[in-house]
């Protein structure tokens, strides 16, 4: 293992785990400075002890690429593989060997963490065949929503990257907002032109149960509309955030006659939706996808948090619409637009 790839390793095991993102990037920024430092001249570096005369290196990474120069996987990386959550039960691992792709996924086009190819890459070498691209709508200005031109330019962009990952596929997408009358925040000329819409609601949480229910209807049964983003965006850690008020039977009803799959979040701080109301849906007739939401490369490893509770609520593997293979996810993606 080489000094990059031991740092790189790191920095992906943190953002797993939820570590700061200072930390993060301390790593990815080490790791970028070694890779354009000969090895030759990295190793004379270290053999006179001055390592940290590069910027950006510090005792931990000095650390770190010290053990790996020796041949060694540095004491930091093994610990951090170790600390890695067991895996589920033998249920939620199927759903997880089955799963063909990722529906949910941020860029630093807005408020992800990386560029657009290091999170395809990341999803490749984890088995995907696909990974839907979901940058914010331009009215959630707090995380850098795309207005229309910017989507434009990231739909080029993506079909370049697609000619140079063959057979790996990005898909276009959005995480689209909900707006408090329940219209889509993107133009919809732009919203027929992207693979997958993902449509979350992010304002006015608390908004009362008869108006967002309203609101949640008109988005779900909009035909530009595949999947409904984390349901009740509640948050589960820290403060925490409790959940929207709505008519889930409602909801879910119209999602089942319309089509629209509900997104199982995996992200530990959300883990939306609840299990009782997976449970509803899953007893609606309602389709799933089991998404990351990842901000950063590492935490596209956060799926099998997702299969755990589509395994606890029994739901169908066939009702799961990301285990199926990309011609059939994108017939399913396409079924109300044609």
């Amino acid at each position: 293992m080489t000094p990059v790839e031991a740092l790189e390793r790191i920095a992906y095991l943190l953002e797993r785990g939820r570590q700061e993102t200072y930390k993060v990037r301390a790593y990815r920024n080490a790791a970028q400075v070694v890779r354009s430092v000969p090895e030759h001249e990295l190793r004379d570096l270290a053999a006179k002890g001055r390592l940290r005369s590069l910027a950006g290196i510090g005792e931990k990474t000095e650390s770190v690429i010290l053990e790996a120069l020796s041949g060694e996987v540095p004491s930091y990386l093994r610990k951090l593989e170790g600390d890695l959550d067991p895996a589920g039960d033998a249920r939620a691992r199927a759903i997880r060997e089955v799963l063909r792709g990722d529906c949910h996924t941020h860029s630093d086009w807005s408020d992800g963490g990386s560029p657009i190819e290091e999170m395809a890459l990341a999803a490749r070498d984890l088995g995907h065949d696909y990974l839907v691209l979901t940058d914010h709508s331009p009215s959630l200005t707090v995380a850098k929503g795309l207005p229309a031109e910017r989507l434009r330019d990231q739909i080029q962009v993506v079909a370049e990257l697609n000619q140079r990952l063959a057979p790996f596929r990005i898909l276009t997408g959005i995480e689209v907002d909900i707006l408090e009358d329940g219209s889509l925040d993107q133009q919809e000329e732009l919203l027929d032109q992207l693979d997958v819409v993902v449509a979350s609601v992010h304002s006015k949480l608390r908004q009362e149960s008869d108006g967002m229910t309203q609101r949640m209807l008109a988005a779900v049964s909009n035909p530009r509309v595949d999947i409904l983003g984390h349901c009740t965006g509640r948050l589960v850690v820290g403060r925490g955030r409790p959940e929207s008020t709505f008519d889930a039977e409602a909801i879910f009803s119209a999602c089942a006659v319309h089509g629209t799959a509900v997104e199982i979040n995996s992200r530990p701080e959300r883990l939306d939706p609840p299990k009782r109301l997976l449970a509803l849906a899953r007893d609606l007739g309602c389709d799933f996808v089991i998404d990351t939401d990842a901000h950063a490369p590492g935490q596209l490893e956060w799926q099998p948090y997702g299969c755990d509770r589509a395994a606890a609520c029994d739901l169908p593997t066939e009702r799961i619409v990301n285990t199926r293979p990309l011609p059939e996810f994108l017939a399913w993606t396409r079924r109300a637009r044609n």
